[in-house]
């Protein structure tokens, strides 16, 4: 589906300096929206459509409550800023709900198989969002000029809710950053001998600001991709930065290989990051600041790992092992019954 209207759409977005991303999923559920309508063209629907589409969400598909959330993102973004509507209220829609989950947190002997089995560049993503705590999204968005190998530091630009932050670096990644850099640097070589290639993105302030920066070294993505591209949006020549879904896959092989039966993901990488910080005896403060969270109580479900982890509640069946008329091996047939039925 293409529309003029998508098209208009489109047009808004991009005036907004909002990213390809956000682009692309605003897209998808403005799309959603309308067929859910019967094609209806949204300036004839009104508050009552808008709470109907988010109500069969929730009801009938099932989603979670963020995917929720992003689709009325969309339809409040579609309405204000598009078709210039005053202010709706439709607050009162059945809003997605789902049981609270902590999040899965892998051991060291377990990130130790995990990091055995991960080869290439995507090993040393994988060990960026461990040792770092960073997003598989901010791993691929770094640049060369991010990296700070004298203080150990990485700058995240524009992270989740574009927000930046400075965050550790584990001495052991120095020699293979140098090494990443120097493989950048024969890239930007390449390109810079290209006919036609216009250069690194950068976002629009950035690029209006320094119009010579997409051409610098320190402004290149340090985990390139291995083929330049057009860009979606203008037609322009250049060189994106590595897909997350590579990196994701690459992740999830390697769970998969090593035996892990937890699900985890590249995300658990940033959750194990957290835990184990905690676990040294860091500050949550320092930790909240690390992960880049807006608010404290996202970073407090860390504490309640620790909780869930630790030994804090003594078990009533120690009582019972320590019973001198128990059979000792629990682990047959008669004594398993007889204690564990």
């Amino acid at each position: 589906m293409n529309s003029l209207f998508l098209q208009q759409v489109r047009l808004v977005i991009r005036t907004k300096y909002l990213s390809y991303k956000t682009e692309q999923t605003y897209i998808y559920w403005i799309t959603r929206f309308i067929r859910h309508h019967n094609y209806q063209h949204p300036e004839s629907l009104e508050e009552a459509h808008v709470r109907d589409f988010l109500s069969y969400l929730a009801l009938t598909e099932n989603v979670a409550p963020n995917t929720q959330k992003v689709a009325l993102n969309a339809l409040v973004f579609l309405y204000r800023h598009v078709l210039q509507r005053p202010p709706m209220e439709f607050d009162d829609f059945y809003r997605a709900k789902t049981a609270p989950k902590l999040p899965v947190v892998l051991t060291p002997s377990e990130l130790r198989g995990l990091f055995s089995l991960i080869t290439g560049v995507y090993k040393l993503c994988a060990c960026l969002m461990y040792g770092s705590g960073l997003r598989v999204m901010e791993v691929s968005r770094l640049r060369v000029q991010d990296v700070d190998l004298t203080t150990l530091s990485l700058t995240v630009r524009e992270g989740k809710g574009r927000k930046s932050r400075v965050v550790t670096l584990a001495p052991e990644l120095v020699p293979y950053l140098k090494r990443r850099i120097e493989i950048v640097r024969a890239y930007h070589q390449e390109d810079l001998a290209t006919p036609g290639w216009e250069g690194v993105y950068l976002p629009f302030a950035l690029a209006k600001k320094y119009p010579s920066a997409p051409k610098e070294l320190g402004w290149q993505y340090l985990f390139p991709a291995k083929k330049q591209s057009l860009d979606p949006r203008t037609g322009l020549l250049r060189r994106h930065h590595i897909g997350e879904q590579a990196i994701q896959r690459a992740v999830k092989k390697a769970v998969r290989a090593s035996g892990i039966l937890k699900p985890a993901s590249c995300h658990t990488l940033r959750h194990s990051f957290a835990t184990h910080m905690l676990q040294k005896g860091a500050d949550i403060r320092t930790v909240q600041e690390q992960l880049g969270h807006s608010d404290i109580r996202t970073t407090e479900i860390y504490t309640h790992v620790l909780r869930r982890n630790g030994h804090v509640v003594y078990s009533p069946l120690s009582d019972l092992m320590l019973d001198p008329s128990l059979p000792p091996n629990i682990s047959e047939p008669q004594a398993s019954y007889s204690l564990c039925a």
